[in-house]
């Protein structure tokens, strides 16, 4: 399974690499730290799963969202994780194609179950 990482904190960026590269079955295949290299890297490397921030510096992970929605096949599985975790923003992913809405404060942690069980399902890519 195929991951990108879209945040614009490197910091998180690398925690995400730590916690999930040793998941067998699974190759973190991008990082990227705005929008526009996010939507290259999806369009270039075709992964499994994005994990994708809410707001950047250089636009907005609901740019990406649209992208994935509009403009790829086939779409992989969106994992959001965010530091404002308003309802609002939720519905707003959810609508326009995330799977998964996390709270970056609280439930950072859930990633890791989240792609193990999709692993495990069998679910995508392999």
């Amino acid at each position: 399974m195929k991951v990108v990482i879209i945040d614009d904190s490197a910091a998180v960026r690398e925690r995400l690499v730590i916690m999930i590269s040793d998941l067998p079955g699974l190759e973190v295949s991008g990082q990227a730290e705005d929008v526009q290299e996010g939507i290259r890297l999806i369009r270039e490397l075709k992964p499994d799963v994005v994990l994708l921030d809410i707001r950047m510096r250089e636009g907005s992970g609901f740019n990406v969202l649209k992208y994935i929605r509009n403009g790829i096949q086939p779409k992989p599985l969106v994992v959001v994780i965010t530091n404002y975790p308003y309802p609002q923003y939720q519905k707003k992913c959810l609508e326009n194609g995330a799977d998964y809405f996390l709270d970056k404060s609280s439930e950072f942690e859930k990633i890791v179950g989240i792609l193990q069980t999709l692993i495990k399902s069998d679910q995508i890519g392999g």
